[in-house]
């Protein structure tokens, strides 16, 4: 007999954590969202994971499916995720961040908007920030969004502005935001992307530190990496 419920035992097909890394119960959690078309799982820990484990975090990578664009069903899932590690760690008052690139950023900026619990902070690597924009922006990106939103009943165009950040701005927490774009983006276009966010965050009065980076390719961090990790761990 199968089950679609999560559960401690069976968390780990739904998604990764650093947990084989922790002594203790975590100072945080620190939701890590992946960029379109991952559809892996995770063997070992990455380089945030180690740096989570080392900070006290529990690190949790979500397997929330490479077309999702953080669609209500994506909120829906990552909150069950979220709750079992809540239940499991006996955790009433967590903090939790929300981070990751690309479509992970849009994400993490989205998942913030909706999550059941909400995050105390938010950091995107390059963010896709205006959904519809991104419709247009290259060919391969149509079919994704338009499958994300098949299922919603409020029309095309509403559903995909539901979970477009720059769109949604007005009800976005006020929590601190760290943007970290690169100049040299070819795949979300900085000006039409991450610019335009801040601005419109800021004007909503937004707590908003960004950090524009020459030269570098779509989500490549390099030695800005730590800078982007300090302000995710610096949450506890």
């Amino acid at each position: 007999m199968i089950s679609n419920v999560m559960s401690e035992d069976n968390l780990s097909s739904f998604c990764y954590t650093n947990e084989a890394l922790l002594n203790k119960t975590p100072v945080s959690i620190v939701l890590d969202f992946h960029g379109l078309g991952f559809c892996g799982m995770m063997d070992g820990p990455n380089e945030l994971a180690s740096l989570c484990a080392e900070n006290g975090s529990l690190y949790v990578f979500p397997y929330y499916g490479p077309w999702s664009w953080m669609n209500d069903l994506a909120v829906k899932y990552v909150d069950e995720i979220v709750s079992v590690i809540l239940k499991k760690y006996s955790l009433k008052d967590p903090v939790i961040v929300s981070s990751g690139g690309s479509m992970g950023g849009l994400s993490a900026l989205v998942y913030s908007n909706y999550a059941a619990v909400r995050p105390a902070a938010c950091a995107a690597n390059c963010p896709v920030c205006d959904l519809p924009y991104h419709f247009t922006e290259r060919p391969d990106l149509p079919r994704t969004i338009k499958l994300a939103t098949a299922h919603y009943t409020c029309g095309f165009e509403h559903a995909v502005r539901s979970i477009s950040p720059l769109h949604i701005v007005q009800s976005m927490p006020d929590i601190p935001y760290f943007i970290i774009h690169v100049t040299a983006d070819k795949s979300v276009n900085k000006a039409m992307h991450s610019d335009r966010l801040v601005e419109a965050l800021r004007l909503a009065g937004k707590n908003v530190t960004y950090k524009e980076i020459e030269g570098m390719e779509h989500c490549a961090l390099n030695e800005n990496f730590q800078q982007y990790a300090d302000f995710i761990l610096s949450f506890k």
